[in-house]
């Protein structure tokens, strides 16, 4: 058992030293009783102070122990301390006790308190009787009532601190997450805007090195060029958008269907070495504008996917064709699937994980992967995005 609380030590040496003091001044409450004497009341008073050390560790035991001694204080003079630490006592039975007990306790010191006055009225037969049952209310009835207020605020108090923690902690975790969740598309953004330009720098700087001819070096150095410039331009756009702090997920100045004109052209470019052709088939009847998270996950998807075939696909055809059918936006690219000579750029896997990402957060859906055909195998990209602004995450 832990040793009795400081103040719990406290309210025992009080009471116990002030009972002796009014004990020694001959202050007591009642005269003619069974044991008249001076010193037995000393004895209740002892035990009331001892079980008061039992208030918090074992209050059920020290109420039975302290109404004992009570009981017991009736057939002595009486000793106004101990009916005063027996109030604490009833108090704390209350307030530390089990939850049955702080149901119980209250009703039952109401009936003791009634059955005590109707008694006694009984018994006297006068008015006078009513003030034993006020006494009795007094002793045991309000010390419980005020147990249970209290009892009632540390709860209430304990609750609201849970949900408190509770709410403090579905904050951090909905920050965390956020804080993830920009992070990824931050890194998506980085890997889609630069992975082109490095990839056709990779692929040039090595032909350049690996074949001996002034004009081929001439050309791949013009490529290489051209990219640095264009991925140093993304990578300052996405550098001033971190230190705005915009929150907006599609910036005004993000790219859209209506520059993919200009992204096959670059690819035609870096891609005329390895022997591919870029066509761009925009089957699409309607060719509005569509909401700025659609257009910027459509460019995405076909710069990633060109990018991929810079880097992995066999000298042929590379196909991009947009459709739109009812409330979808479709996307698909193929490519020549086999070896090819020449300089190849190593692919980490990222730029499909990328892509799969961007078409989630859309709600729309994904598939990539190779395709046989009559004229052999090709990877396909194909992805289809809800158009209608209803359907777009935030």
């Amino acid at each position: 058992m832990a040793p009795p609380h400081r103040s719990d030590v406290l309210i025992a040496v009080v009471g116990l030293l002030g009972g002796a003091v009014l004990s020694l001044l001959g202050l007591h409450m009642q005269n003619g009783r069974l044991l008249d004497a001076p010193w037995p009341a000393l004895i209740p008073l002892t035990v009331m102070s001892g079980v008061e050390l039992l208030r918090r560790s074992a209050p059920q035991t020290a109420l039975v122990i302290g109404t004992s001694a009570l009981v017991a204080d009736q057939f002595t003079r009486g000793n106004l301390a101990t009916v005063l630490m027996f109030t604490d006592i009833m108090y704390a039975a209350v307030l530390y006790g089990t939850p049955a007990a702080a149901r119980r306790i209250p009703v039952t010191t109401f009936l003791i308190t009634v059955a005590t006055t109707i008694g006694f009225l009984a018994w006297f037969r006068d008015a006078e009787a009513l003030l034993i049952g006020i006494v009795t209310g007094l002793v045991a009835f309000v010390p419980a009532l005020t147990g249970v207020s209290v009892r009632n605020h540390r709860d209430a108090a304990e609750t609201a601190r849970l949900r408190a923690d509770q709410t403090a902690l579905l904050a951090e975790m909905d920050r965390t997450q956020a804080v993830t969740a920009e992070r990824a598309r931050m890194a998506r953004e980085l890997h889609d805007m630069v992975a082109n330009h490095l990839s056709a720098i990779a692929i040039h700087s090595t032909a350049a090195l690996s074949i001996d001819d002034p004009a081929t070096s001439r050309d791949a150095l013009g490529v290489i060029r051209e990219n640095s410039v264009d991925g140093l331009a993304e990578m300052r756009r996405l550098i001033g958008l971190l230190r705005t702090g915009g929150a907006d997920l599609e910036p005004s100045s993000s790219p859209t269907l209506g520059s993919l004109d200009a992204l096959i052209e670059q690819h035609r470019t870096n891609a005329a070495s390895s022997g591919l052709t870029c066509t761009l088939d925009d089957a699409r009847r309607d060719v509005g504008r569509l909401p700025a998270p659609v257009e910027l996950a459509a460019y995405r998807i076909v710069q990633e996917s060109l990018t991929n075939a810079l880097k992995h696909a066999a000298p042929g055809p590379v196909t991009v064709r947009l459709g739109q059918s009812g409330e979808h936006l479709t996307v698909d690219v193929t490519s020549v699937l086999g070896d090819r000579p020449g300089p190849r750029a190593p692919g980490s896997g990222a730029g499909l994980v990328g892509m799969r990402e961007r078409v989630a957060l859309l709600d729309g859906e994904f598939e990539a992967g190779p395709v046989s055909t009559g004229h052999g195998s090709i990877w396909q990209v194909r992805a289809q995005l809800p158009v209608g602004e209803g359907n777009v995450k935030r």
